[in-house]
């Protein structure tokens, strides 16, 4: 397959329908603040008992991806070795989520599906972080999976991604990626859209940064050039909106994604929001009642459906410095017809064989596939972490000589993406 050629600005190449549903991206919020939450609170004694009474209905709701065997070791510290986790957001109309969807209501809709699909590497010493996002659209194999009533589906060799949940669940999607990239996943959580809006408002609104005036009839979403912080409803039509920024494709609403979450983190390391209580307590108290509610709004993977290794796994990620968290897009090439894209498996064996050598990874390309985002500059690193704050340890003696600074693997041009350390802002559609 031959490389993606230069296209103009305004090329309609991979849009799809007009959205009316709030975009599923808002919900990854829900996991993840619930994995730094837990965590932070748990270990500051800060509501214990009302936390961890709700973490055993976390844990009675958690579901096979066909690895459960995943024990916990005897003490509590940060999680050893690397850790694969896949977050998915999906397009339920079950219960609340139909009043958030123009097709739910109209009857628009073929399944559940997972319209956002996101990879998170957490690397083994020293920490790294990778997340990797898979265009909705992307044209993959999708292995035999069982869906509800134990209806067996065949394996497929070309579907779009988002059927994959349709499929078979959390477990479909899994083992959908995990073919696709050859990476072992341990831990998984799937979201909906309900609690969209108290998320945005309980972590204090984040911070985005648009280089143009937007406007958007498809969301709703207008913003004038320069700096605003979404909360509520602006948050939730910033992470779906497509059609008014770069060239209005999937592509450019990922990066824009992206713009957003690397804000997020940078907030929540810089800002003292790990070290308020009641702020976190908040987060804590609406992240778990998504995943406890009926229907649950958040699924997560039994291995993952556990205080203690969220514990784990968030004291591995906590301190990780902004150029060391990379957000980047599985490189992908337009198929015929420019309405689907197809992977681009040659590029892609770069990264997640830098990722299974533990070796750090430089982004070479632009920081969008769809020209949605343009770099600005550059964040201030974040303070360091209190001293009562657990750190790291590393293995030997103390005195030991500490591991020569590994050379970054130079990423393929085609592999886009930005770090948290670069600020970028949103460019309208032209």
């Amino acid at each position: 397959m031959s490389p993606r050629p230069e296209r103009p600005r305004r090329q309609p190449v991979a849009r799809h329908g007009i959205l009316t549903s709030p975009h599923p991206l808002s919900q990854i919020l829900a996991v993840l603040a619930a994995v730094v939450v837990v965590a932070v609170i748990s270990t500051a004694a800060v509501g214990t008992f009302y936390l961890w009474d709700a973490a055993r209905a976390v844990q009675a709701a958690g579901v096979s991806i066909g690895d459960d065997d995943n024990a916990l070791p005897p003490t509590l510290g940060e999680i050893e070795g690397g850790v694969n986790m896949l977050v998915v957001g999906t397009d339920s109309c079950e219960g609340p989520n139909a009043a958030l969807s123009g097709a739910c209501q109209a009857g628009d809709t073929d399944g559940e599906r997972n319209d956002v699909t996101m990879l998170v590497h957490i690397s083994d010493e020293p920490r790294r972080v990778t997340v990797i996002s898979f265009p909705r659209d992307m044209i993959v194999p999708i292995p035999s999976c069982t869906g509800e009533g134990g209806v067996q589906h065949s394996a497929m060799s070309g579907q779009m991604l988002n059927a994959s949940y349709m499929y078979g669940g959390l477990s479909c999607t899994v083992a959908t990626i995990e073919k696709l990239t050859g990476i072992d996943i341990q831990f998984a959580a799937a979201t909906r859209w309900t609690g969209v809006i108290k998320m945005s408002d309980a972590i204090g609104g984040v911070n985005v940064c648009v280089a143009d005036d937007i406007s958007d009839g498809h969301t709703g979403l207008n913003l004038t050039k320069g700096e605003h912080t979404l909360t509520g409803v602006e948050a939730l039509q910033f992470l779906r909106i497509r059609h008014g920024i770069g060239d209005g494709s999937d592509l450019g609403r990922i990066s824009n994604q992206q713009q957003f979450l690397s804000s997020l983190v940078r907030k929540l390391q810089s800002e003292g929001v790990l070290n308020n209580p009641a702020t976190l307590f908040n987060l804590a108290n609406t992240a778990l009642q998504q995943v406890t509610s009926n229907p649950p709004q958040v699924v997560l993977s039994s291995t993952l459906a556990n205080p203690q290794r969220m514990v784990q796994i968030a004291m591995a990620v906590r301190s990780v410095p902004y150029q060391d968290i990379a957000f980047v897009q599985y490189p992908t090439v337009y198929g015929t017809g420019g309405s689907r894209v197809e992977p681009v498996s040659s590029a892609a064996k770069v990264l997640f064989d830098a990722l299974a050598n533990n070796q750090p990874i430089q982004l070479t390309g632009s920081t969008s596939d769809g020209y949605g985002t343009e770099v600005v500059g550059e964040a201030a690193p974040a303070a360091p972490a209190p001293a009562s704050t657990p750190q790291p340890t590393t293995s030997g003696d103390a005195g030991a000589t500490p591991t020569p600074t590994q050379q970054a693997v130079r990423l393929p041009s085609s592999i886009t993406g930005q770090t948290a350390a670069q600020v970028t802002c949103t460019v309208a559609q032209r």
